[in-house]
C-alpha cells in the first residue's frame, strides 16, 4: 500500500472526531507481523502472521528474488503448547520442520516448492520448542499430551526420527515435573539442557535449570542441576562453541546472563539495574547469541529501553552498540557468523526485521517496518513518563499525545484519555511505534500505556509488586497515572478512559468497579471472575493466581473481594466487552455472565462475541469490526459523532 493521502479541509473538531488517515483497513492490510526469526544455515526464515488469510502463520524465507512462502496453503505454522505456542519450526538446509495449527502435527520439508508431509501421528499430542539436531537425523522438542481429557494434559521432552513418522509421538527423554521448556542442543547435539518447573510455579517464578549428555541413540546421561528454582528464575539456555552453558538468571534481582565454566563455576556476564532477560509466555524467546569468533551479543532492557551490546570472549566487557532503535527481541545468530539478527522497533518505526555487525555498528533491514505509510504529522510520539503511586512506590508507563497535522486543537476542551493495560499480566508495554496505538491519538484520544507493578524489565521486586496484590496494585498505579496526567493539565478529569486484553482486561474491570477514577472502559477477553478463572482455565495458568491472589480455595474470600463480577452494585461506568468464542485461557463465560450483570445494573453496556476467534483476535474482519465498535462507544457514550463511516453501535441501556 501506497503512503495515505488526507483531505485537509477541517481545521478543527472536537477531541475524538477528528478525521484521521489511519484507517482500520491500514491495521488489517499492513504488512504482516513478524516472529520467529531464524535460518537454516543459509538464509533468513520468519513467520509472518496474516490477517487477511484468516490469521494464518506462515514461514517465509529472504531469497535472491526476494521473500517466498515456505509453507503452502492452507498450512498454519502454530503450535498451541502452553495455548501460547512458539518454536513452531526448526530448519537446516532445505530441511524443514514446522507445527500445524489445525492438526497439531510435525510437517518436514524438504526445499521450498516441496510438498510437507506429517512425521508424527494424528490425535491429541502437541509439539512446540522445536531443536532439529540434523547430524544425528532427530527433532528434539516439547510435548503436550492431551490423551486424557479428564487430567491435566502432561507436558516432558521427546526425541523424534526425522526419518520416521514416529506412530508412538516421541521418545520421552525428560519427564516426571509439571512442566518442561527450553530444550537447547551443544553444535555437536551431545549435551542437552533444558528448564522444569512445577505447580504453583510459573517460569518467572522459579526454574531448575539442569543439562545431561544426550547419546547418538537418544539416550539421556544422569543430570546436573544448574539452578534449582528456589526463588530464582534461570530462563533462556544455549551453548557456546566451547560447549559451555550460557544462560539468564534473576539470582541477584535482574534477570543478567550467566556462563558455566567447565570446572563447575558459573561466570556472571553482564550486571547493573538491566534485565536481559523476558517472562517465558512463548517457546523459543531468546535476549543473546553467539558469533562465530565467540563474541556473545545481547539484549537488555533499562527504564523501558532496550539496548543492544556485545561482550568481548576475552576481557568479558560489554560495548553498547548504537542503534536508533528501543525495542529489541529474538537476537538470533545471522547465517555468515559475523552479525545478529533482531527483531526491533522505536517509536518512529515499528518493528521490523534487522540485521546488525557488532564490529561496526552497521545494520540494515530485512523486512522493513509500515510507519513510513504515516505522514510524522500524524504520529504520536511515546513519551516515558513515571508517577507515584499510593502504596509509595513509582509506576511507569510511556504518554501519548493526541496528534494530527490536519486538526487546530480546540482550545476550551481537554483530550479524553484512554489508559491501556497489558495482558499478562508478567509482561510489559514498549514504546514501538503501532499502529493501534495511532488509530486513537490522530482522532484526539490520548493514550497513557502503563507498565504497572507486576510489569518485567523493572527487575524481580518490581514484578513482585502484584504478588498477592492483583487488582490492588495494578488499578491503583492505572488510577492514579491517570489523574496525575489529569493533574498536570493534559488530559479531560471527566473523560477518562480504561481499556485491555485479558489481564488488562481485568485490570479494566476491577478499576471501574472499584476506582471511581474511569468513565468508560472496553475488556477485550476480560477476566470478571477470578474464582471462574482458577477453576476453568488452561494448565499453565491454572495455579498462576496462586501468587497473584493467593491459593485457592483458601483464599476464597480474596478473589471474590476482586472479582468486579461479585460488585456490580459499585458499578457507575458504561462499558464494553469483546470475546472470542473458541477462547481456551478465558473463556467465553466470562465475558457474557459480565455483561449480563451490567446489564441487569442498568448500566450502559454492549457485547460483541466473534465465532473462531480465540485467545487474541487474529481475522481481519474482527480486528476492523471491534475498532469500529469501540469508536462508535465512546462517541455515544461521550457525545461525539465520529467522522468515520461506521455502523451505530447497539448499546443497550443507553440513556435517551
Amino acid at each position: 500500500m501506497t503512503q495515505t493521502s488526507f483531505d485537509r479541509s477541517t481545521p478543527m473538531a472536537p477531541f475524538g472526531a477528528w478525521p484521521s488517515p489511519v484507517t482500520t483497513a491500514m491495521l488489517t492490510e499492513s504488512p504482516p507481523g513478524l516472529r520467529e526469526p531464524g535460518s537454516n544455515g543459509h538464509d533468513l526464515m520468519w513467520v509472518e502472521s496474516r490477517p487477511r488469510e484468516a490469521g494464518r502463520y506462515v514461514l517465509v524465507m529472504q531469497t535472491p528474488e526476494g521473500p517466498r512462502d515456505v509453507t503452502p496453503t492452507p498450512f498454519n505454522v502454530r503450535n498451541r503448547v502452553h495455548e501460547y505456542g512458539g518454536g513452531s519450526w526448526a530448519a537446516n538446509g532445505d530441511v524443514i520442520v514446522f507445527s500445524n495449527f489445525a492438526d497439531n502435527r510435525l510437517y518436514r520439508l524438504d526445499g521450498l516448492g516441496s510438498e510437507p508431509r506429517p512425521i508424527t501421528p494424528e490425535g491429541p499430542l502437541r509439539y512446540g520448542d522445536l531443536q532439529l539436531d540434523f547430524a544425528n537425523n532427530r527433532i528434539v522438542a516439547v510435548r503436550e499430551d492431551h490423551s486424557a481429557p479428564d487430567r491435566e494434559p502432561k507436558n516432558t521432552i521427546v526425541v523424534l526420527d526425522l526419518d520416521a513418522s514416529n506412530v508412538d509421538g516421541g521418545t520421552v527423554i525428560v519427564s516426571g515435573t509439571d512442566f518442561v521448556s527450553s530444550p537447547r542442543l551443544s553444535r555437536d547435539g551431545l549435551r542437552l539442557a533444558w528448564l522444569t518447573w512445577n505447580h504453583p510455579d510459573m517460569p518467572w517464578d522459579g526454574t531448575v535449570l539442569s543439562w545431561a549428555t544426550l547419546s547418538k541413540d537418544s539416550v539421556l546421561g544422569d543430570p546436573q542441576v544448574v539452578s534449582n528454582g528456589a526463588g530464582e528464575s534461570a530462563i533462556l539456555p544455549g551453548w557456546d562453541r566451547k560447549d559451555r552453558l550460557v544462560f539468564v538468571s534473576d539470582r541477584t534481582g535482574w534477570w543478567h546472563l550467566y556462563r558455566l565454566d567447565a570446572d563447575g563455576v558459573q561466570f556472571q556476564l553482564t550486571e547493573g539495574e538491566v534485565e536481559f532477560g523476558v517472562p517465558l509466555w512463548q517457546f523459543g524467546a531468546s535476549t543473546w547469541t553467539e558469533l562465530a569468533g565467540g563474541t556473545i551479543v545481547t539484549a537488555g532492557t533499562a527504564d523501558g529501553t532496550w539496548r543492544l551490546g556485545s561482550i568481548d570472549p576475552s576481557t568479558g566487557a560489554l560495548k553498547l552498540i548504537a542503534l536508533p532503535l528501543t525495542t529489541l527481541s529474538e537476537v538470533q545468530p545471522h547465517p555468515d557468523g559475523r552479525r545478529v539478527i533482531v527483531k526491533a522497533g522505536s517509536p518512529q518505526e515499528s518493528s521490523g526485521l534487522i540485521v546488525v555487525d557488532p564490529t561496526s555498528g552497521a545494520w540494515e533491514y530485512v523486512k522493513p517496518p509500515i510507519s513510513d505509510r504515516l505522514d510524522a504529522g500524524y504520529v504520536s510520539i511515546a513519551e516515558p513518563v513515571s508517577w507515584a503511586t499510593p502504596d509509595g512506590a513509582t509506576a511507569h508507563g510511556f504518554y501519548y499525545a493526541p496528534t494530527n497535522q490536519d486538526v487546530e486543537t480546540p482550545s476550551t476542551e481537554l483530550p479524553p484519555l484512554i489508559v491501556e493495560t497489558h495482558g499478562g499480566p508478567t509482561s510489559a508495554s514498549a514504546s514501538t511505534f503501532d499502529l493501534g496505538v495511532q488509530f486513537w491519538t490522530s482522532r484526539g484520544f490520548a493514550i497513557l500505556d502503563v507498565n504497572y507493578g507486576g510489569s518485567t524489565g523493572y527487575g524481580r521486586a518490581y514484578r513482585e509488586r502484584l504478588n498477592g496484590a492483583w487488582g490492588v496494585v495494578d488499578v491503583d498505579d492505572c488510577a492514579s497515572g491517570a489523574l496525575a496526567l489529569a493533574d498536570r493539565g493534559l488530559v479531560d478529569r471527566d473523560r477518562l478512559i480504561i481499556r485491555g486484553g485479558s489481564a488488562g482486561g481485568f485490570t479494566t474491570l476491577a478499576a471501574l468497579a472499584f476506582r471511581d477514577v474511569f468513565s468508560a472502559g472496553a475488556s477485550y477477553y476480560g477476566i470478571g471472575d477470578l474464582e471462574a478463572m482458577a477453576l476453568d482455565t488452561h494448565k499453565f495458568e491454572s495455579r498462576y493466581l496462586d501468587s497473584l491472589v493467593g491459593p485457592y480455595p483458601e483464599a476464597i474470600a480474596v478473589y471474590h473481594e476482586r472479582s468486579a463480577i461479585h460488585h456490580v452494585d459499585r458499578l457507575n461506568s458504561p462499558m464494553i466487552l469483546f470475546q472470542g468464542l473458541e477462547d481456551k485461557v478465558v473463556p467465553p463465560s466470562q465475558s457474557v455472565t459480565m455483561a449480563e450483570a451490567v446489564r441487569a445494573r442498568g448500566l450502559p453496556v454492549a457485547l460483541l462475541t466473534f465465532e473462531g476467534e480465540g485467545h487474541g483476535f487474529r481475522m481481519a474482519e474482527t480486528i476492523t469490526r471491534t475498532l469500529e465498535a469501540e469508536l462508535s462507544f465512546y462517541g455515544q457514550i461521550f457525545g461525539f459523532t465520529p467522522t468515520d463511516d461506521i455502523p451505530l453501535l447497539p448499546i443497550d441501556n443507553l440513556p435517551g
